[in-house]
């Protein structure tokens, strides 16, 4: 197939140029550290298997956020010969590696709590240990909600997987500290490893959202209907005006997204009158999608072979 007429790539801006997150994942790599700190401090006074499940998942949190370090500077590279369209793949892996430690967190603790269910155990200082406790999910859910917000801004899955996971564990400590409590009033002792138990589900849950929504990005999913009918929108004013577009395709690498099509044009107009309607549609998307890397294959309408579908084979 030709090199389309209109093929190019987004005008960058700044922002978007070689962005490098990696510094809000340091930001989650001390939250962690201090937060497992107090978790497990928390733990050693009271005994309660609840409060070790919830300074287990803190640790992943702290691998997790290692890989994110990592996966965010290899993404923030520029394209180079050897990766033409970029690095933003990388996030991907990251999150499938936080997804997967999500899940042995989850066996562990489940472990953990059906061992103390056989042999339960008095707990001890529990005021003290709930304290730390509370201390340390306020920390956690201030970072998690800030992960959160950049990540969306910046369209970075991995900045939202830690962000997301650090919330949950925001909420997951919120349970084990009522629960805890609960054991602590009422004297019934199996509630404490019930309570891990139940976080250890939770944690399954999240770890495999993960897992899955990253495989559909390594996968090149194309871009949510949203997203797609956004698109459309925008080409169908162009149809208005005698001009066709077919074979959309769609697809997302990161925060980055690509879009490849077919311009249909009347076969009379000149080749700088189609490029610089290509152009002016680019331009158009490109305001509605500011990470959209777009390629255009322009063709006369009146020719039977325009309306070929691309194939792989």
């Amino acid at each position: 197939m030709d090199e389309g007429v209109g093929a190019t790539m987004p005008a960058q801006t700044d922002d978007q140029k070689n962005h490098d997150l990696s510094r809000y994942a340091v930001l989650s790599i001390v939250t962690s550290i201090v937060v497992i700190a107090m978790k497990m401090a928390a733990w050693w006074v009271t005994g309660s298997v609840g409060l070790l499940s919830d300074a287990a998942e803190s640790l992943v949190n702290l691998v997790a956020a290692i890989g994110a370090f990592i996966a965010l500077r290899v993404a923030a590279r520029p394209a180079d010969h050897s990766h033409n369209f970029g690095h933003t793949k990388a996030e991907y892996f990251s999150a499938v590696f936080e997804g997967v430690m999500i899940v042995l967190a989850a066996v562990v603790i489940i472990a953990t709590a059906v061992d103390r269910f056989i042999h339960p155990r008095e707990l001890e200082s529990v005021g003290i240990g709930l304290l730390i406790s509370i201390v340390a999910t306020t920390l956690n859910g201030a970072v998690g909600v800030l992960l959160l917000r950049t990540g969306k801004k910046h369209r970075s899955l991995t900045l939202e997987a830690d962000g997301k996971h650090l919330l949950t564990d925001v909420w997951t400590t919120v349970g084990v500290v009522v629960g805890v409590f609960l054991v602590a009033v009422t004297g019934w002792l199996p509630l404490d490893p019930i309570i891990a138990i139940a976080v250890a589900v939770n944690i399954l849950v999240v770890g495999a959202g993960l897992v899955r929504r990253s495989g559909s990005g390594l996968m090149d999913s194309a871009l949510p209907a949203g997203e797609r009918a956004g698109i459309d929108a925008v080409l169908n004013r162009y149809r208005r005006q005698g001009i066709d577009f077919h074979d959309i395709r769609t697809r997302e690498s990161g925060r980055q997204q690509f879009l490849q099509m077919h311009m249909l044009v009347p076969g009379e107009w000149s080749v700088q009158r189609a490029h610089d309607v290509s152009e002016e549609v680019e331009t158009e998307l490109r305001g509605d999608f500011g990470h959209l890397a777009i390629t255009i294959h322009v063709e006369p309408l009146d020719d039977p072979r325009a309306y070929e579908t691309w194939r792989l084979d």
